[in-house]
């Protein structure tokens, strides 16, 4: 817990375990941040670049943990054997912040990292009306390359195969008529095969002439943590920018 920079808590949503973050001063307007995790599952906590940008715009954070769901609405029994990480986060998460902060959408964010980048990306194109703003930092959309990978897992028994997985990402739910209004998304150069993946949803958001905001050219030199550090501010300035936009906007 840092004082200074605001206070966290372990709180349960639904029974499952979820991180909130208060800032030291709240935003008048109600807005919210729904942090999604990495593979690692490493939590908000220990990311003081996130931190200190939410503590600046006073932000406050919600950062559920579903183990290596990849967030999908797919089963994975390392989460939970009868709810999904994507109807966790669609059925319980957002209301919680929606009653606890008054976030509802739009005031409500997503932003992830790696695993929870592709996340964030899959449920705003999936949910565009519920989240209509999301930032994704070095996003893993073609989770497919890690469908063998020994340290995962949990493709295998989610997915029957490769292609089952690739049909569920985050670009294959891009709806050419039904999208979110705020999208932007970053991967380093350095790190492949999550740019190339990057930069094929660029295309096809291009091609369809769906608005996105993207950085695909600044590089850490391939180092994770560095690049999540060098991206946060970024992230949040997008972020903050476009809730005061939704906030204005005229239905």
């Amino acid at each position: 817990m840092h004082a200074s920079n605001g206070t966290w808590e372990r709180v349960e949503v639904a029974g499952r375990p979820c991180e909130v973050y208060e800032p030291p001063e709240r935003n008048p307007h109600g807005y919210a941040v729904l942090y999604l995790h990495d593979l690692d599952q490493g939590g908000l906590r220990d990311k003081a670049a996130f931190e200190a940008e939410l503590a600046r715009r006073g932000l406050p954070a919600l950062a559920p943990l579903v183990r290596r769901s990849w967030w999908s609405d797919k089963i994975c029994c390392e989460f939970d054997p009868q709810l999904t990480a994507e109807r966790h986060v669609v059925d319980n998460v957002a209301p919680y912040a929606a009653a606890r902060f008054g976030a509802a959408a739009p005031r409500l964010t997503l932003v992830g990292i790696g695993m929870g980048g592709q996340g964030a990306l899959r449920l705003s194109f999936k949910h565009p009306n519920r989240f209509p703003i999301c930032a994704a930092i070095a996003p893993t959309i073609d989770y497919q390359h890690c469908f063998y990978d020994e340290e995962d897992g949990t493709l295998p028994e989610m997915y029957a195969d490769p292609e089952s997985a690739r049909q569920d990402t985050a670009t294959l739910h891009v709806h050419p008529l039904n999208w979110p209004r705020n999208v932007w998304f970053a991967a380093d150069p350095a790190d492949s095969p999550w740019h190339d993946s990057a930069e094929k949803l660029r295309m096809k958001l291009s091609a369809l002439g769906i608005p996105h905001d993207c950085d695909l050219e600044t590089t850490a030199g391939g180092r994770p943590r560095e690049y999540e550090n060098l991206m946060a501010p970024k992230a949040f300035e997008f972020i903050a920018e476009r809730l005061e936009r939704e906030r204005l906007r005229v239905v």
